[in-house]
């Protein structure tokens, strides 16, 4: 999962910025597009569990939202997605300043999208694999 992305239509961006989640978290939309997104976040101390390491909670909420922006990037821009089912193996604690989470569309179709995630937690120049994701989004009309 390391292939560049293009920059983020505004259609996606405009979805980004209505989730209040995201803005919760201070989460960043990096890039989107091609069946691909990435999202970073930093482990704020109130994201954080009880041995101080980033709490699997923002791992999931942001391998979730990257790999349901992939499969949007892949939908009309008069779509939205939601999530119908997606897995977390956690692989190591999230030590760390911030996450960056990498979603791609495994397969696209018309009613169901198969999707995962890759999580790392960054610490200055390192870069850790903390989370796996698998799922699946569907397509949904907008709110």
């Amino acid at each position: 999962m390391t292939s560049p992305l293009p920059p983020v239509p505004a259609h996606i961006q405009a979805s980004f910025d209505r989730q209040s989640m995201m803005q919760t978290i201070g989460a960043t939309l990096i890039a989107a597009g091609d069946g691909a997104c990435v999202i970073r976040a930093p482990i704020l101390a109130g994201m954080r569990q009880q041995h101080g390491a980033g709490h699997a909670g923002l791992a999931f909420t942001l391998g979730d939202t990257a790999a349901g922006y992939a499969a949007l990037s892949l939908y009309p821009p008069d779509r939205e997605v939601m999530t119908a089912e997606i897995k977390i193996n956690l692989l190591s604690p999230a030590i760390g300043e911030m996450l960056e989470a990498r979603g791609e569309v495994v397969r696209a179709g018309r009613r169901l999208s198969v999707v995962r995630a890759e999580v790392w937690a960054l610490q200055g120049d390192k870069r850790k694999t903390i989370a796996l994701m698998q799922g699946t989004m569907i397509p949904v009309d907008p709110a």
